[in-house]
């Protein structure tokens, strides 16, 4: 079972979220939250880069909106700062 996130904390930090303006080849989902809220997070690399992706799952299709790209390691921390509600 994929992990649910955390409520998020009164001092969380706001992720800016925007839509996905290019595909990066060799990138792979690597953790993804569980498919069974509305809106579904997963956390992509390759390339040395990472990034996170939103998707709302609404009635009439998807909205998917991407984080900027980082190293890894900051999209790892990022990755754990959004499951634990310290980031949205």
């Amino acid at each position: 079972m994929s992990p649910h996130l955390a409520m998020p904390q009164r001092d969380h930090v706001r992720l800016d979220w925007h839509t996905p303006d290019r595909v990066l080849e060799r990138v792979r989902p690597v953790a993804w939250t569980c498919g069974c809220r509305a809106t579904v997070y997963e956390l992509f690399q390759g390339g040395g880069q990472g990034f996170i992706r939103r998707t709302l799952q609404l009635d009439d299709g998807h909205q998917v909106d991407e984080s900027h790209r980082w190293s890894i390691a900051k999209a790892r921390a990022t990755w754990t700062a959004l499951l634990s509600g310290k980031a949205r």
